[in-house]
C-alpha cells in the first residue's frame, strides 16, 4: 500500500463531521441501516452484560468487604452518576463536533480504560478504587449511550423508530441475563479470594474486547447523521418542533426527568433483587438468588421482544402508558408479599419495565430537529436516576427490611407516569410523537438525489446560481 492509499484509507475514515450538511443519511431505507444498526447493537449488549455484572456485584462486595446495602449502592452511585458528566459533557461536546463515529469510539476507550483500573483496585482489595474504576466505565458507557439511543432512533425511516431501538436494546436484556449466571458461579462458589481473583480476570476480556470493539468502528464506515439531516426530517413530518429555542424544548425535559425516575426506580429493584430474594426466602443462597436475578432479566429481555411486537400493530405510546401503568400495579403486592409470591411480583415488573427507557429516549426526541443532539444529552443525563434512588433504596432497606424498601422506586415509578400520561393526551406531546409514526421519509426511497459531500449551503448556493443565469437569459432574449 502507497503512501497515496495510506492518505485516502484515513481520508475515509475521518472523524470529522459538518453538521451543517445534509446528507442522504436522513432518508436511509430498512436495507441500508442494517449494518450500522447491527454494528451499534452490540453496544447495547455491552452496557448490558455491565450493568448486569454490577448488580451481581452489589451483594458480593457486601460480602466479601463486609459493607452495608446503603454503601454498596456506592457502585451504582458512581456508574451512574458518571453519566450526566458524558451525556452534557464531554461526550456531547464530542457528538456535536465530530459525530457519532468518533463518540463510540471515544466511549469504547473509556470503557476500556475504567475496565483495565478496576483491576489494581480489586486487588488491594478498595472498594473506593473499584467506584472510582466504575465511574470510568460508567463514563464510556454514558458516552456510548449519547450517542448510540439517537443514532439507532434516527437510522433509517422514523416511523420505525421506537420499534428499532427497543429492538436494539433488547439485546442490552440478553447482556443482563448473562451477566447475573455468569456471576453466580464466577463471584458466588469460591472463596473470597478466589472469587475477587475471578472479578479480575473478567475485566481484563471486558477491557481486552472493548479496545478491538474500537478499533472495528474506526474500521468502519458507517452513515453519519447531521443536525441538518434530523432538521429535515422535522421539517418533512411537519413536526415543527425544532423552530423554538432549545431551552424553550418543554417536552424534551419532561421526558429527562421521567427518564431520571424511571431508571432510578429500575436500577434500584434490579440492585437490591438478590437481597430481595434473600431477605424473603431464607432457604436461598447468594448463588440461588443471583441465578433468580438472571431469570429476571429474562422476563425484562422477553418483554422488550414482546414490546417491539405490540408496537407493530399499537402505537408505541400506548404501549408505554400501559406497560409503565402495570409496574406500579405490580411492585405495590410485592412490598408485603413475601416467598415465591413477592419474587413473582418482581419478575412481573421487569418484564414491563422492559421498553420503558428507550421508548423515553425515542419520544422525548420527536421533532427535535437540529436539537437532536443536545436533546440526547439531557434524555440520557437522566440516567443520573440510578445514583440517587438505590441509596435512598438501601437506607431504607438497612431500616425496614428490603421488601418494605421498594415503596421507594413504586413511588418514581408514579413520577415517571405523568409523562407516559402527558405524551398520550396532551396535543403539544401527543401531536409530534404521532408526526413522525405517520411519516414515509425512508419508505419511499431517497427525497432527492443529494451527493452526501454537498450541504444544504452548498445546494441552496447552487439554486440561487440557476436561478441567476435564468434570469441573465431571459434579459439577453
Amino acid at each position: 500500500m502507497g503512501l497515496k492509499e495510506v492518505k485516502e484509507f484515513f481520508r475515509n475514515r475521518s472523524l470529522k463531521v459538518k453538521d451543517n450538511k445534509r446528507t442522504t443519511a436522513a432518508e436511509l431505507t430498512l436495507r441500508e441501516s442494517i449494518y450500522p444498526i447491527c454494528l451499534v447493537t452490540v453496544l447495547f449488549f455491552l452496557w448490558g452484560f455491565s450493568y448486569g455484572l454490577l448488580d451481581t456485584l452489589n451483594k458480593h462486595f457486601q460480602n466479601t468487604l463486609n459493607i452495608t446495602k446503603a454503601r454498596s449502592a456506592g457502585l451504582q452511585g458512581a456508574y451512574f452518576g458518571a453519566y450526566p458528566l458524558a451525556s452534557l459533557g464531554h461526550a456531547n461536546w464530542i457528538l456535536r463536533h465530530y459525530g457519532y463515529r468518533a463518540t463510540f469510539m471515544w466511549g469504547l476507550f473509556l470503557y476500556g480504560v475504567g475496565a483495565f483500573v478496576a483491576i489494581p483496585a480489586i486487588k488491594a482489595h478498595s472498594f473506593g478504587g473499584f467506584c472510582a474504576a466504575i465511574a470510568i466505565v460508567g463514563s464510556g458507557l454514558g458516552s456510548l449511550e449519547t450517542a448510540a439511543n439517537p443514532y439507532i432512533t434516527v437510522c433509517g425511516p422514523p416511523k420505525y423508530s421506537e420499534v428499532r431501538i427497543n429492538l436494539s436494546q433488547a439485546f442490552n436484556g440478553i447482556g443482563t441475563v448473562i451477566a447475573p449466571v455468569l456471576g453466580s458461579y464466577v463471584f458466588f462458589t469460591f472463596d473470597d479470594s478466589t472469587a475477587l481473583e475471578n472479578v479480575q480476570w473478567v475485566y481484563v476480556a471486558i477491557g481486552i474486547f472493548v479496545i478491538l470493539l474500537a478499533l472495528a468502528f474506526f474500521l468502519s464506515r458507517i452513515p453519519e447523521i447531521t443536525d441538518a439531516d434530523m432538521a429535515f426530517q422535522a421539517s418533512e413530518t411537519h413536526a415543527n418542533a425544532d423552530d423554538k429555542p432549545f431551552w424553550k424544548q418543554y417536552r424534551l425535559f419532561h421526558a429527562a426527568a421521567a427518564q431520571f425516575c424511571y431508571t432510578g426506580a429500575q436500577i434500584a429493584i434490579a440492585s437490591y433483587f438478590i437481597n430481595y430474594v434473600r431477605d424473603t426466602q431464607p432457604w436461598s443462597t447468594d448463588a440461588s438468588a443471583a441465578r433468580f436475578l438472571s431469570g429476571a432479566q429474562g422476563a425484562f429481555a422477553g418483554g422488550r421482544f414482546f414490546g417491539v411486537f405490540l408496537m407493530n400493530f399499537v402505537r408505541p405510546r400506548w404501549v408505554f402508558l400501559v406497560f409503565l401503568a402495570f409496574c406500579i400495579v405490580f411492585i405495590g403486592p410485592s412490598t408485603t408479599q413475601s416467598g415465591w409470591t413477592g419474587m413473582s411480583f418482581l419478575y412481573v415488573v421487569l418484564f414491563f419495565e422492559s421498553i420503558c427507557f428507550p421508548t423515553i429516549v425515542a419520544l422525548g426526541m420527536r421533532g427535535l430537529g437540529k436539537h437532536t443532539k443536545r436533546g440526547s444529552g439531557w434524555i440520557i443525563a437522566g440516567v443520573s436516576g440510578g445514583a440517587v434512588v438505590p441509596p435512598l433504596t438501601g437506607l431504607a432497606a438497612d431500616a425496614h427490611g428490603t421488601a418494605k424498601a421498594m415503596v421507594v422506586p413504586l413511588a418514581f415509578f408514579v413520577a415517571a407516569l405523568t409523562y407516559a400520561v402527558a405524551v398520550n393526551f396532551v396535543p403539544a406531546y401527543r401531536d409530534p410523537a404521532d408526526a413522525f409514526s405517520t411519516t414515509e421519509v425512508g419508505l419511499t426511497g431517497h427525497h432527492d438525489s443529494l451527493d452526501e459531500e454537498k450541504g444544504i449551503s452548498e445546494k441552496i448556493a447552487d439554486e440561487k446560481l440557476e436561478h441567476r443565469d435564468d434570469a441573465a437569459r431571459k434579459a439577453s432574449i
